[in-house]
């Protein structure tokens, strides 16, 4: 008998098992108790062998891309039966069968109130917006592998239970859906999001999830009332009213607690409690009426409206809720599966064979859809393999089917490796196979030189904090926006991505108030959003759009380019990573600001400046249409002056704005030394062929001409040629540059060496900047003016390896 208990004790199949109200906490391991003895203890060290054990397989999967739903999962499977559960000592100390009760119950409420943040998180009007392209897909998408599914359980259900039609809906359901919140995170970590595949895959999935709840309410109604079909009726009628009650008096209700608390003003915590009471009681309300709990939860979630109501809840519920409870669930999906419950090659066959029938079934319908739109081969099989996505209602299916004994463990088993593979596999094919990056938008004024002095100037200006707002306005202002040749800013708020959260690009509209600010990186946003909304209301000619990039600084340079193609830009601007001291110097404000400012300028599609912000204008005013500004370029020669000077062409029409422009000119020796070809094969990157140095010196020349010949009479600009011979000599004629000047605009001079800078390189503390703005940055240089180093964009150089934090050197 004690054996038949042993052997019985983690089988929940026509066992009872008693339980002591009593036995809850444990009087201490000195009275001769023993911990595992009791329910809390032993509850707290189940959640914690949990806890650490997914967040340890995601660690380990990361590099592989892998959503966490697939490491909790994989948790629950290496402490269960199928690994160390399969030790009796083991799974009779620590998860022993009168401890599920418990464990399960925890977990149900993390479900709950996870899919209670689904529901507010997801927007219905996705689905009045997305149109019949992503409908189709989605309901295609389904069709396909419900089909596959159906096959599969009329060979697999070789026993002829009562249940075969409840099996074949059961495993359809569990197939043909897709897993919108894995699926947003896939594509967050892809970068696959803000794009035009990304949006129509996000589209689909919430229509497919949609469809997905409709089927999970009928087939749980199905399966738990199959004894009367009149009780079904009544559970789908039952539920019906419910939804009806939630659209007609809930939100209405939540609305009204919405109007009453003052913009700007948190909510308060009564209100809090009210609407987390809810949820439990939605969630009691759908069980009660025949469905799943998670049916009330994810409904009472949708009629949250969207705003500063729904960021709260989130706020609240999120890190908690994901990050603990949500764990437990996949975890104990994984624990119930036993693999060793697979026997015979025969069925290890039909695994094998369900998982690329159920993928190839979703891939195909996808394609009619993407074949009849017209849309890229390529394309149609990404979109097609990212909505395999599984997650939470094809577990929440399965394990309903279990309980009810609809679907055995070997079945079980089947379909939990089915969810793990088909999750698994997308984000590193997809990683590998598509690669949107590498994919040009073809546009001709990539720089400010190729620009129309009297047509639209595209920017793109990075901001990091609010102390680099005042500089980059007045940066904005002096760059002459006119009538004629209109400034479109594109405002990006960089963001460090920290914790669970997803990278996301948030888009700000500028004409409606911003939501009250729920921790500091939005406070910061919209105190960055207002300056720029108030500089756009009092400046002519400007448009600016904000926006706010959350992203790993190691990955923040794409999101960066993503943006600066899509929207067809010239310039970028972003912050130096060393910032002014009291004293004058310069001191670092983030290491990690630098491996973003190198990584983009290997890697941009455009010419990109790094403004070093020493206060430009002297002024931290917004707006401030009677400050006069002294603008220097200092010109070498190269690709990279020449856009230095272009951008100084453009300020000097601006009233108030002048204009110095220093020509430095090799001596005639210096000159012909230069002209001979070197013998030095250890230099690397240097142009020394002859025809080379004259082409980029007629170049040179030409635009200089040209420059002088349309300026001449303009009397705010000055123009001056000096000769020197050597390095030395070129810093002493910047040193004696009066000290009234507000901006010095030079070129990055990259792939040139010119014997004017010879020796500066030595010593430079950031190469990025070349040797003159290195100089120019340095706390050892005395000026107080601030620096645009420029670099412009020349064709699709070979691509630099993307530098991160942990292995810049010079950090």
């Amino acid at each position: 008998m004690e054996e038949m208990e042993t052997i019985m004790s983690n089988k929940t199949l026509d066992t009872v098992v008693c339980y002591v109200p009593s036995r809850i906490t444990t009087n201490g391991i000195w009275q001769g108790d023993n911990p595992l003895d009791y329910s809390l203890p032993l509850f707290v060290l189940q959640l914690s062998m949990v806890v650490v054990t997914t967040r340890t397989l995601v660690f380990i999967l990361k590099p592989l891309r892998q959503p966490r739903m697939v490491s909790e999962i994989l948790g629950g499977v290496l402490l269960g039966p199928s690994v160390l559960g399969r030790s009796q000592g083991f799974a009779n100390t620590l998860f022993p069968l009168r401890s599920v009760m418990v464990l399960e119950t925890m977990a149900d409420v993390g479900l709950v109130y996870f899919l209670f943040l689904v529901g507010v998180e997801m927007d219905l009007l996705e689905i009045h917006r997305s149109g019949k392209k992503a409908t189709a897909i989605a309901i295609s998408g389904m069709i396909f592998p419900f089909a596959v599914a159906s096959c599969f359980s009329l060979i697999h259900d070789s026993k002829k239970n009562q249940h075969t039609g409840m099996y074949i809906l059961f495993l359809g359901v569990a197939l043909s859906v897709t897993a919108f919140p894995v699926l947003a995170r896939i594509l967050a970590e892809l970068k696959l999001i803000n794009s035009e595949i990304g949006r129509l895959a996000m589209s689909s999935a919430i229509i497919n999830d949609m469809c997905a709840w409709v089927l999970l309410a009928l087939t749980i109604s199905l399966a738990e009332n199959d004894s009367s079909s009149l009780a079904s009726l009544w559970v789908i009628l039952s539920i019906i009213a419910f939804i009806m009650f939630c659209i007609f008096v809930v939100r209405p209700a939540i609305s009204w607690v919405i109007r009453k608390t003052p913009e700007g003003e948190s909510f308060g915590e009564f209100y809090i409690c009210l609407i987390l009471t809810g949820v439990m009681i939605s969630g009691f309300i759908t069980d009660a009426l025949g469905t799943h709990s998670v049916l009330g939860a994810f409904v009472f979630g949708l009629v949250i409206p969207n705003g500063p109501l729904a960021f709260t809840l989130i706020e609240k519920l999120e890190d908690f809720v994901t990050g603990l409870l949500l764990p437990l669930f996949f975890a104990i999906s994984g624990l119930k599966t036993d693999i060793t419950s697979i026997k015979g090659g025969q069925n290890w066959g039909a695994l094998v064979l369900i998982i690329v029938l159920s993928c190839a079934g979703k891939i195909a319908g996808t394609l009619m859809v993407t074949t009849f739109y017209k849309i890229p081969l390529l394309e149609g099989v990404i979109l097609g393999l990212l909505m395999n996505t599984k997650g939470l209602i094809e577990m929440i299916i399965l394990n309903v089917g279990k309980d009810q004994k609809v679907i055995d463990d070997e079945s079980f088993a089947i379909m939990v490796i089915v969810a793990v593979v088909l999750t698994g596999i997308i984000s590193p094919i997809v990683a590998v196979v598509y690669k949107p990056l590498r994919r040009f938008v073809p546009y001709k004024r990539r720089t400010i030189q190729k620009s129309k002095l009297d047509g639209e100037l595209r920017m793109v200006v990075c901001v990091h904090t609010p102390r680099n707002v005042p500089t980059i306005i007045n940066l904005l202002e002096v760059s002459q926006p006119i009538k004629k040749s209109p400034i479109c800013v594109y405002v990006l708020h960089l963001v460090e991505l920290t914790g669970r959260t997803s990278a996301m690009l948030i888009v700000h509209n500028t004409h409606k108030s911003s939501s009250p600010a729920l921790n500091k990186t939005q406070a910061q946003s919209n105190h960055i959003i207002n300056a720029f909304e108030n500089f756009e209301l009092h400046a002519n000619c400007i448009s600016i759009q904000p926006l706010t990039v959350i992203s790993p600084y190691s990955s923040m340079h794409e999101d960066i380019y993503n943006l600066a193609e899509d929207k067809r830009v010239a310039l970028i601007i972003i912050p130096f990573h060393k910032q002014q001291t009291v004293d004058g110097g310069m001191e670092t404000t983030n290491s990690a600001f630098r491996t973003v400012n190198k990584n983009l300028l290997a890697n941009a599609p455009c010419s990109v400046g790094i403004l070093v912000d020493r206060g430009l204008g002297g002024s931290t005013r917004l707006v401030a249409n009677e400050v006069s500004h002294h603008v220097v370029v200092l010109f070498f020669g190269g690709p990279d002056d020449r856009e230095a000077l272009a951008y100084g062409w453009r300020m000097c029409d601006q009233p108030g704005t002048s204009l110095t422009v220093l020509r430095f000119v090799p001596s005639e020796d210096i000159a012909e030394s230069a002209r001979q070809p070197s013998t030095d094969q250890n230099v690397p990157n240097i142009i020394i062929v002859e025809t080379e140095n004259s082409i980029e010196k007629k170049l040179d020349d030409e635009y200089i001409n040209d420059f002088r010949m349309r300026n001449a009479n303009d009397e705010s600009i000055i123009y001056d040629e000096k000769v020197v011979n050597n390095g030395a000599e070129t810093i002493a004629v910047i040193r004696a540059l009066d000290s009234n000047h507000d901006l010095f605009i030079v070129g990055r001079g990259q792939g040139i060496i010119s014997p004017l800078i010879a020796g500066l390189t030595d010593w430079s503390e950031c190469p990025e900047l070349g040797a003159i703005g290195d100089i120019l940055a340095s706390s050892d240089f005395a000026t107080t003016a601030s620096v645009l180093v420029l670099q412009q964009y020349v064709g699709a150089l070979p691509i630099e390896s993307i530098v991160t934090p942990d292995d810049d050197p010079m950090n």
